[in-house]
């Protein structure tokens, strides 16, 4: 059974601007900590698959990149909620369907930035909490790019 988390951000920026933001895959680079690359971006029919490195430090300059299949979609067929959605496939079983619903607050946006994740008993916790630290340090990174608080 998956496990959720669900974190709001509030930003300064327009719904649209967001929206085009997290539905750029070049866009989580840096903006998903551990993600350095993004690449072999191709679309068949409207949804965009490709490979995200995560880059995870051991030992001081040793680190191991994790290559990691993503798949994202966007809607925004009701501009009052824009939606970005996708799923992640990561070696050893762990997988995360993660999404960003945005609409509109005030002169800005608010996100909702919902990530389940599924792992094997083994590594259930460590991918949890690994993808948490991530989801928390998008919504800051979201921040620092686009402007707002979050909550």
């Amino acid at each position: 059974m998956p496990e959720a988390s669900e974190h709001v951000i509030v930003i300064d920026a327009a719904p649209r601007a967001v929206f085009e933001h997290l539905r750029d895959p070049q866009s989580y680079v840096g903006l998903s900590p551990l993600v350095v690359e993004a690449r072999g971006v191709r679309e068949e029919g409207g949804v965009l698959h490709y490979l995200a490195v995560e880059r995870f430090r051991i030992l001081g300059p040793v680190h191991y990149d994790n290559k990691i299949a993503v798949t994202l979609r966007a809607s925004d067929s009701d501009p009052s909620r824009l939606v970005v959605d996708g799923d992640v496939d990561s070696p050893g079983g762990v997988t995360l369907a993660y999404s960003y619903t945005i609409t509109p607050r005030g002169a800005g946006a608010q996100v909702v930035d919902r990530i389940d994740v599924s792992a094997p008993p083994g590594l259930r916790r460590f991918a949890l909490g690994q993808a948490r630290k991530v989801q928390l340090a998008r919504g800051a990174v979201l921040r620092q790019r686009l402007g707002g608080t979050e909550r």
